[in-house]
């Protein structure tokens, strides 16, 4: 997964994961037991583990967190998901 915007961060402490993702207060998610979370300094995350179904269900919960906005783009992803940027206004009356 990705985490892309100006000042959001990610951190592993233990069994919980921070997130700081433009909100005034930070996330902390509880890591399910069985998989295992590595956090880049870049924005990267990486989330490995044996039960594939507990991946998917932990991914998509830190997805649901701050899911990419159309326009520039910020928010968490998946790092094979493409975003569909829209046009923002063009200024003509």
């Amino acid at each position: 997964m990705i985490i892309t915007g100006v000042g959001y961060r990610v951190e592993v402490k233990k069994d919980l994961l921070l997130l700081i993702v433009g909100y005034s207060s930070e996330f902390n998610v509880v890591i399910p037991e069985g998989v295992s979370v590595i956090a880049d300094a870049q924005g990267k995350i990486t989330i490995s583990g044996i039960n594939k179904q507990r991946i998917g269900e932990f991914s998509a919960q830190i997805r649901n967190i701050r899911i990419p906005e159309p326009y520039k783009g910020k928010g968490v992803r998946y790092e094979t998901e493409v975003i569909r940027y829209k046009i923002g206004k063009s200024g003509v009356k």
